[in-house]
């Protein structure tokens, strides 16, 4: 108030010694001509005109200012501001601030009594809004955080993905494979099942860790469950899949009938032996 009561002060200034300066300058005779007068007129209108725009504008950049400052704090401290500019043409509350200029800066230059002194209020201690801001940094470091571990688990699900691309692609070509080739087909998917149930373990601890701040990770927590059930599925898919093609390979029938004659043939080769070995 005492800012703008100050620039709206020089304001009224300048435009009277607009005034003045007319007076000064042009009403040197004792009579003028109706063109002479309406020239000076013209001429006074344009000076004041322009001061006046020029101080209304000033005006509203010097608000434009003071409310960025008042934002900028308020985004600081992650707070929710609500206007209403209705109120600005609010003529009961324009009255009051009349009234609130008028009684404390024209009786400014009385003495107040001390029994007329308002009590000022202490300083608001910031403390609340900085433990606010700590609260929500770490927030936002263990969201960072999650979000991270996330990334390491999906590329750890693409990684396995790819790995049991390339063993259905290699199963395809098992016809051309003899001997211990099962063995080594048996072990490729026992180790790929044991990643896919290491990277759920992950998972479940992951959403096991950030069930404490669901209040205020939910929409990332729903993103990781969505993530969870589609790798699960996929993974799911892909080994029954993979199963099933592993089953229908020829290699598979001839490696199975191949094993068959083979116990044959031993069974055969061991009551051979027997009508052999000497009794005791």
């Amino acid at each position: 108030m005492r800012f703008a009561r100050f620039k709206r002060g020089l304001c009224l200034k300048t435009v009277d010694s607009c005034f003045q300066d007319l007076k000064d300058s042009r009403l040197v005779e004792e009579t003028f001509t109706v063109d002479e007068v309406a020239d000076m007129l013209d001429g006074l209108q344009t000076i004041v005109h322009s001061e006046v725009e020029s101080e209304l504008i000033n005006t509203t950049y010097t608000n434009v200012l003071l409310l960025r400052q008042l934002f900028s704090q308020a985004e600081k401290w992650y707070l929710k501001l609500q206007t209403d500019i209705s109120e600005l043409e609010n003529r009961e509350l324009l009255e009051q601030v009349a009234e609130f200029e008028k009684s404390e800066f024209i009786s400014s230059n009385k003495k107040p009594s001390a029994e007329l002194i308002k009590p000022k209020l202490a300083p608001i201690n910031e403390g609340g809004s900085e433990l606010l801001n700590k609260t929500v940094a770490c927030l936002q470091e263990e969201n960072e955080k999650l979000k991270t571990r996330l990334k390491t688990i999906e590329t750890q699900a693409t990684a396995a993905l790819d790995e049991k691309s390339k063993l259905e692609k290699s199963l395809k070509d098992l016809q051309m494979i003899q001997g211990d080739q099962k063995t080594d087909v048996n072990k490729d998917i026992v180790e790929l099942e044991n990643k896919v149930a290491a990277l759920k373990c992950q998972f479940e601890k992951t959403l096991n860790d950030s069930t404490a701040n669901q209040k205020f990770l939910e929409e990332n927590l729903v993103t990781t469950k969505h993530d969870l059930l589609k790798v699960q599925d996929q993974l799911s898919t892909a080994e029954k899949e993979l199963e099933k093609k592993f089953q229908q390979t020829a290699a598979y029938r001839n490696m199975k009938e191949i094993l068959t004659k083979k116990n044959e043939q031993i069974k055969d080769l061991r009551r051979r032996l027997s009508k052999y070995e000497p009794e005791d």
